[in-house]
């Protein structure tokens, strides 16, 4: 038989696979639809009356300024025209693309962006719209800030959803792959899609880690120790010391209870958990349950009570340390700062110092996250509540994904749908995706007294816990916070601002380069993100900033030795729980491995 027998018999029976593959892949996709449930308009996207007033506003100065906005309309018409005649000049003349003076965009690597006569119009065309689109919303002056703000911000998800890289016919990186692989890749993108939809009920939430790369507890989150102490709202972790002699104070970290505290053990190499220990530090980290619909009635004062007291209680009981050190970490930071007020109320000194890793306490100003903080999201938060008594993980990790659209949805999605490429096998992505539901209760708490009343820091009388009206200003332990400078959920100046308003003596302030999760998770062999450092504490954050030192290297060292100066002297490790206290299971224990059914 010759050779071209053989192929083309080859060619026929592959063929032959893919068909019956995607008749099968139909099957499947069709049933993965049938299990996706109803979503609250609410929760989708923002009231229709901010658009009203974006609209109202727009025709408003239209009318008042019309010069103004026809200025606006024929530079952009006069841009797209010239760049359609210059790039049918370019490819008649020359058979190239016209000067393209565009900047470097991370989602137009692909040579053929700028090369290529139909991509390069492409490009260019698209960057000219949403340039003008934006100028149009920064242009309106007719409308309140906070409305700018959201418009600005949703104008922007239309954008970049709309961006040319994310459709098959105009991505020249998914053409190629499509004709490398003879349509394979198409077929693989596919089927990666109908898996994503059938893990998420029908739900289009795109992998963006190998979900079989990682385990919990065999080769992430393996720092050796024990939960020592457990109840309905969490387990404590106390880790087996690594060094001979320990601090003889404690420390307790709260991690936040939006995501797992892994986060801060993901590999040794880059585990903060493990580098603790290493210093020296007797260390307990707590590991929050994850809520299903039986907590939907427990709200921030359990989350004290049972969390944050209890376990500084024990953890001094264990100890013999009549105060101890403790960090909080983003909502956890947040929810220590209350329980810190509390106890000042009850003139209880159980804390020596305090920690707040990205936590915000001041709210006037939400940043990014602030613009689905509106009554129209939260009021359809509060109704899903109600209605399941809890805030379902999937729109928390929503949320978090759309403000960062780019990196978080539509890269990843390209990647897996039109090139076919499997997910990576990448920790920090593992532990992304690995979210967890809030009770029904806490969230609402959380969302309207403190993110929308700013009862804590603001002008108002309080918040309400337990009996108290807590304030910022009773806070008055020695404290270090560390802020993330492109942290897009934890502003920064916001956390200076909390931090300031404190009524701590002792405080110091540290600012890490780089977002929310690097700019906590970032070890010394890194070497990539430095710090800085201001002993001054200014009317405002820009002014500390102007003021203060940046260092090289990560902030752990600084951290450590200001850690190390409230932890006494040192005294033989101790063992890993006691009579009181067994071994109940190893770390990373039960409950961040559980999968609650809601």
């Amino acid at each position: 038989m010759a050779t071209n027998d053989i192929k083309s018999k080859e060619d026929r029976e592959k063929l032959e696979a893919n068909l019956k593959r995607i008749e099968e892949l139909s099957h499947r996709f069709t049933n993965a639809l049938g299990k996706k449930q109803p979503t609250r308009q609410s929760l989708q996207a923002p009231n229709p009356e901010l658009y009203a007033k974006a609209a109202t506003a727009y025709w408003s100065e239209m009318m008042q300024t019309p010069g103004k906005f026809l200025e606006a309309q024929v530079e952009y018409w006069g841009k797209t025209l010239q760049h359609a005649v210059d790039a049918q000049h370019a490819l008649m003349t020359k058979g190239t693309v016209p000067e393209d003076e565009t900047p470097d965009d991370p989602r137009f690597k692909n040579p053929l962006w700028r090369t290529h006569p139909y991509f390069n119009y492409l490009k260019q065309q698209y960057l000219t719209t949403a340039k003008a689109m934006s100028d149009a919303v920064e242009d309106l002056d007719a409308i309140e800030d906070h409305d700018r703000d959201r418009v600005r911000y949703f104008t922007q998800q239309m954008v970049d959803m709309m961006a040319p890289t994310n459709f098959l016919a105009t991505n020249p990186d998914a053409l190629e792959r499509a004709v490398e692989t003879e349509g394979q890749s198409l077929i693989d993108g596919l089927e990666n899609m109908i898996r994503d939809l059938e893990r998420n009920n029908g739900e289009l939430i795109v992998t963006l880690s190998d979900p079989d790369a990682f385990t919990v507890g065999e080769n992430i989150a393996t720092t050796e120790g024990s939960v020592v102490y457990r109840n309905r709202m969490l387990e404590l972790i106390q880790y087996k010391p690594t060094t001979e002699e320990v601090y003889e104070r404690p420390l307790v970290i709260f991690p936040p209870w939006i995501n797992k505290f892994y986060i801060l053990d993901l590999k040794p190499q880059n585990s903060l958990i493990k580098w603790i220990v290493d210093q020296g530090f007797t260390l307990y980290v707590v590991s929050w349950v994850n809520p299903d619909t039986s907590y939907a009635d427990v709200g921030l004062e359990n989350y004290v009570e049972e969390g944050f007291l209890e376990a500084i209680d024990e953890v001094r009981k264990m100890s013999g340390q009549d105060k101890i050190n403790v960090v909080g970490y983003c909502i956890a930071g947040t929810t220590l700062a209350l329980t810190l007020s509390l106890m000042a109320k009850r003139k209880e000194k159980k804390v020596n110092s305090a920690t707040f890793f990205t936590a915000l306490t001041d709210f006037s100003d939400r940043g990014e996250v602030g613009v689905f903080l509106e009554d129209d999201f939260v009021d359809g938060i509060a109704e899903e509540c109600e209605d399941n008594g809890i805030m379902s993980s999937l729109y928390m990790a929503r949320t978090f994904s759309f403000l960062r659209a780019n990196d978080l949805i539509y890269t990843p999605a390209i990647r897996s749908y039109m090139l076919g490429t499997p997910p990576p096998a990448f920790d920090l992505l593992h532990w992304n995706g690995d979210s967890t539901n809030l009770p029904g209760k806490m969230a609402i708490q959380y969302l309207r007294g403190l993110c929308q009343g700013d009862q804590f820091a603001g002008e108002a009388e309080g918040f309400p816990l337990l009996g108290e009206r807590l304030k910022i200003s009773d806070v008055n332990v020695p404290l270090c916070a560390v802020a993330c400078e492109t942290d897009h959920i934890a502003a920064w100046r916001s956390s200076y601002s909390g931090i300031r308003k404190m009524g701590s003596k002792d405080k110091t302030f540290i600012l890490s380069e780089s977002g929310h999760i690097a700019g906590i998770v970032n070890p010394p062999s890194k070497k990539k993100y430095g710090h800085y450092l201001n002993p001054e504490w200014p009317d405002t954050p820009d002014a500390w900033l102007e003021g203060a030192e940046r260092h090289d290297g990560t902030w752990w060292f600084y951290w450590a030795k200001w850690l190390a100066r409230k932890s006494g002297k040192k005294i033989p490790a101790r063992t890993v729980g006691d009579s009181d206290h067994p071994e109940l299971a190893p770390a990373p224990g039960t409950y961040v491995k559980a999968r609650p059914n809601v």
